[in-house]
């Protein structure tokens, strides 16, 4: 898969799609993920199979665009952790719409590396604009993230975690913080979601490795959530009751079954229009 470069509202992004697509994922774009974006996409398509949109949108400053309050172990500018309400809502206001006016209504995944991560996590706390999260090796490590999150709920119905089994274990204090920090977020998360709403993987190595990869697998496992919620949360969107004490709740099983019908319809519907 290949890109097409686009300038949204200022800013250079990358977009790669498919026919059809059923969802609008998004990350960042920093000098790192201009040379694994199309791998990545690459893989998430091998990986769900699912048609979508993968959009990444520039970075003008990683630090100053991506870290929500001030931390003097990411950057001692006194003016980072002022401009990251700014990147969002630019993702919320200028990005998201053009992409809409193309591609229509779609669930929309965001996702991220690294601070990229931090960045998707922390305004999944700000806004309920997003389907689900993908965050691959975040670094939560920033100073009190953990204080913040327990009164900053997430506002998702999914949320993927990753981390290296290296990262934590590092010389630098601020940064070796980070796996108790993940796994902190995460109890929070199975508290605030459900444990069949989140998860949390364990890569091996450190961060700087395989970012493609990790961040594949977080936004792949977030489309296949998406696509076959646990029956469980289906029910909840619905009622308060057990599925068993109501009649009104469609199993799940029947829901998967409808959606393949409907597909197969589509299909059908598409190979009769290019016959003819």
């Amino acid at each position: 898969m290949s890109h097409n470069t686009s300038i949204i509202d200022g800013r250079e992004c990358y977009i790669t799609d498919t026919v059809h697509p059923e969802y609008i994922l998004v990350q960042t774009l920093g000098n790192h993920e201009r040379g694994i974006f199309d791998s990545t996409a690459e893989l998430i398509s091998e990986s769900t199979g699912i048609p979508f949109v993968l959009t990444a949108f520039q970075v003008f400053d990683w630090d100053l665009d991506l870290t929500p309050w001030h931390d003097d172990a990411i950057n001692r500018k006194p003016e980072v952790g002022t401009k990251t309400p700014d990147t969002l809502r630019y993702v919320t206001e200028s990005l998201l719409p053009a992409l809409e006016s193309e591609y229509g209504n779609l669930p929309v995944i965001l996702g991220g590396y690294s601070l990229g991560g931090l960045f998707a996590l922390w305004s999944s706390m700000q806004t309920e604009r997003f389907a689900a999260i993908a965050a691959a090796s975040p670094s939560l490590w920033i100073k009190d993230w953990l204080d913040f999150a327990k009164t900053h709920p997430v506002k998702t119905a999914k949320v993927y975690l990753s981390l290296g089994d290296r990262e934590e274990h590092v010389k630098n204090r601020s940064i070796a913080r980070v796996g108790d920090s993940v796994r902190g977020e995460y109890e929070l998360l199975k508290a605030q979601l459900g444990n069949e709403n989140c998860t949390l993987v364990w890569n091996p190595g450190g961060h700087f490795q395989d970012g493609d990869k990790r961040l594949a697998a977080a936004f792949s496992w977030c489309i296949k959530e998406l696509m076959h919620p646990s029956e469980n949360q289906v029910h909840s969107e619905v009622c308060d009751k057990n599925t068993d004490e109501c009649e009104d709740c469609i199993p799940v099983e029947e829901l998967w079954i409808a959606e393949s019908l409907y597909r197969a319809a589509v299909e059908g519907e598409r190979i009769h229009e290019q016959s003819d």
